[in-house]
């Protein structure tokens, strides 16, 4: 049976003409998948036209469209017909497994919990996403949903991220580690200090504190942190990335000489832009939610939105949700008590 991904084709810095193009590289490439674009049907419509792999697209018409800087009350409240509610109402309905979408994160947020609900267990939810580094790569949660959390949530998103990258890479027992200041046990205030100590008492496969270099350079397959720390190691992640590029094209664009070293250069460049460029981990999961909800970054562009696309899918073939019901289950059954403490 096909999978079917609805798609916020209003959401995101310039909707249509990034979701229109990368749904149907999507639609054109990964076989067993359907796709539904949502939004202003004659728009769309128009822009499928003669397209490859358009017989696996379809369209839902929705009329209103949540801006990026619009409250998320407002947008819960007023925009019941806009392509973001929409596209999480065909999650609900069970047209299709999960949702993806670039707009405002917080009405996205605020609109996935009302119209899906949440995971029993689980207080907060989280944002989860892959972060490149050195040798391979790392899960980051809370990436922005949570800037003020106690130590019971914290252990929440441990298990919550252990059980993502056990689904999504097959790893029996994933590598956790928590943001700190220092990986001395005395390190960090008293709320960093409390969930370790849950951590050590719980099922996790816990490593200890770990520093704002290991984000990059370490060997945790799961670094936890708060929503404040988490999306400036992202954004900081993303600049640094941005910035090394534009300084290697303006020094190899210097002079002749070194013109002719980039061209010396150029499968070595190749190599090195394609494992900085943060477009391929574009793609962060609402994680808490009963249905599968990605996140892709407002200004991603074709390549970006693609993968964010790829990582919804990834997330239904390998059940993430069903396995996360039961490594809540076993958490509550088994570890420290995790109970409301939002």
């Amino acid at each position: 049976m096909a999978i079917t991904i609805a798609i916020d084709a209003m959401g995101g810095d310039t909707g249509l003409d990034v979701t229109v193009p990368a749904s149907l590289d999507v639609a054109s490439r990964v076989p067993g998948v359907e796709l539904i674009l949502v939004g202003p049907r004659e728009q769309i419509s128009a822009r499928l036209e003669s397209a490859t792999g358009r017989d696996r697209v379809h369209v839902v018409n929705a009329t209103q469209v949540v801006g990026m800087d619009e409250p998320a009350a407002q947008a819960l409240r007023s925009k019941k017909d806009s392509s973001m509610r929409v596209a999480i109402d065909q999650v609900k309905s069970g047209h299709a497994q999960a949702c993806v979408s670039a707009g405002n994160t917080g009405a996205l947020m605020a609109t996935a919990r009302f119209v899906l609900k949440t995971l029993p267990g689980i207080d907060r939810p989280a944002i989860a996403s892959a972060l490149p580094r050195a040798k391979g790569h790392v899960h980051v949660l809370d990436l922005g949903a949570n800037v003020d959390v106690p130590p019971e949530i914290l252990y929440q998103f441990g298990i919550m991220g252990s059980t993502l990258v056990r689904c999504m890479e097959n790893k029996p027992e994933p590598s956790v580690g928590l943001l700190n200041v220092g990986v001395e046990d005395i390190k960090g205030n008293e709320t960093i200090r409390r969930a370790s100590e849950l951590f050590r008492s719980g099922r996790i496969n816990y490593q200890g504190f770990v520093e704002g270099d290991d984000i990059f350079n370490g060997t945790v397959d799961v670094i936890v942190c708060d929503g404040f720390s988490g999306n400036v190691a992202l954004k900081t992640g993303e600049g640094l990335a941005q910035m090394l590029s534009s300084i290697i094209r303006e020094e190899f664009g210097r002079n002749l000489v070194t013109r002719f070293a980039a061209l010396v250069s150029v499968p070595v460049l190749r190599s090195v832009k394609r494992r900085m460029d943060h477009r391929r981990y574009n793609g962060a999961s609402l994680v808490r939610l009963t249905r599968t909800v990605v996140k892709s970054h407002g200004g991603a562009d074709v390549t970006g939105f693609a993968h964010a696309i790829e990582v919804a899918i990834a997330e239904v073939r390998s059940d993430v949700i069903g396995h996360l019901e039961t490594a809540l289950a076993q958490a509550m059954d088994d570890g420290p008590q995790i109970g409301a403490t939002a």
